[in-house]
């Protein structure tokens, strides 16, 4: 059976946020990003006429555009509309997949006996800005690779079918860019040996390329041919990662607990970030001597950066830690997960601290978790 399979994406998703709340902001350039040092999170497209980018120093989009207007971020609203406009979907769509913040796949196969998939989906995004104030885009294709490039054409407020007999007519123009997950360092690689269309890629020998980008090459080859066999894989807000330490002997050490938090923090941080989950909900457990447990949590901005988890988790440890008793055991949590890629604070966050992150995240993929550690999380022995 040929796959129903639906890319939604908010269009300037930050920016329509802070607009429904003043209007005035509506038709100019806008920048959403922190500071002098740090970066463009989501731009208007007002202002990105005059090429203003996602990931753009703050200071180098000014440039580009002195007259935009410059706000910090609410990730606290933007993670309130995303869930308003996820439980609309999930009312009325069999099955759901939240990709990010603003991102969701729908899997409409076998409706098309009952309805116009492509017509249902018109009626959904309707429904959704009607009921949110919020504009999206969409496509409608065989498979999530292909419907996710289609919205990337379709922007903004654009609607898009491409049916199976239409996908290689549909990709083969296309740069290699538009390819879900290739890098800039794929992306030169292979301009280097003149390949900048998807139908160049295409029709080279899938061996050559696996030859040369490493595993990689095989799954690229296949999005530039529009083959994707991976399912829609349905929402579960409930879903978490978690750890928890037993102490040898129960501890009063404070500094030592402390010092145990931040280094779980790093090792659910990591996870977070190289899964490509986003963390809203933050609990921390204590287990005294006497094994009375209890546990406090926190809702937050959707996250995955270790000094933010850090700050909540020591709040939550704080205000948790009133026995003054010694403790058994310590656990962390972070629940409420969405798959996303917003792996840092981009709203307070400099160039500096995202490329820390991604030095950090890099080194430790390729020489294990223990190769680079936060001096607060390590604990030396005593003599």
């Amino acid at each position: 059976m040929v796959r129903s399979i639906v890319h939604m994406d908010m269009d300037t998703f930050f920016v329509s946020c802070e607009v429904l709340t003043n209007s005035q902001l509506k038709g100019i350039p806008l920048i959403i990003g922190g500071g002098d040092r740090g970066v463009v999170a989501s731009c208007s497209y007002e202002a990105r006429r005059f090429g203003v980018r996602s990931a753009m120093p703050i200071r180098m989009a000014l440039q580009l555009c002195p007259e935009a207007k410059v706000l910090k971020g609410d990730m606290e609203l933007y993670s309130k509309l995303s869930h308003d406009v996820t439980e609309i979907i999930q009312s009325k769509a069999p099955v759901v997949e939240k990709a990010s913040i603003d991102e969701h796949y729908l899997d409409l196969t076998g409706m098309d006996k009952f309805f116009g998939c492509y017509k249902w989906t018109q009626e959904l995004t309707q429904i959704i800005t009607n009921e949110t104030g919020l504009p999206l885009s969409f496509a409608l294709s065989v498979n999530k690779t292909v419907s996710k490039i289609g919205t990337g054409e379709s922007k903004p407020v654009g609607k898009l079918e491409i049916p199976e007999m239409q996908v290689r007519d549909f990709l083969n123009p296309l740069s290699i860019q538009k390819i879900p997950m290739l890098g800039d360092v794929t992306f030169r690689e292979l301009s280097r040996m003149g390949i900048r269309k998807i139908e160049t890629l295409a029709e080279m020998p899938p061996l050559l390329l696996q030859q040369m980008l490493g595993k990689n090459g095989a799954e690229i080859w296949k999005k530039a041919n529009g083959i994707d066999n991976n399912p829609v894989e349905p929402y579960r807000e409930r879903k978490s990662l978690s750890t928890e330490h037993t102490f040898t002997q129960d501890t009063i050490d404070i500094k030592n607990v402390k010092s145990f938090l931040i280094s779980m923090v790093e090792e659910l941080g990591f996870k977070l970030r190289s899964e490509q989950w986003l963390a809203s909900v933050v609990t921390v457990k204590i287990r005294y001597a006497n094994f009375d447990t209890e546990s406090k949590q926190r809702k937050i901005p959707y996250n995955s950066c270790d000094h933010t988890l850090s700050k909540t988790i020591m709040e939550l440890f704080e205000s948790l830690y009133q026995r003054r008793m010694r403790i058994r055991l310590i656990g962390i949590r972070f629940g409420g997960l969405v798959r996303g890629t917003y792996q840092i604070n981009l709203f307070e966050d400099t160039i500096e601290m995202m490329a820390l992150y991604q030095a950090m995240d890099k080194i430790k993929n390729r020489f294990g978790f223990q190769a680079v550690r936060r001096c607060a999380g390590v604990r030396f022995p005593t003599v």
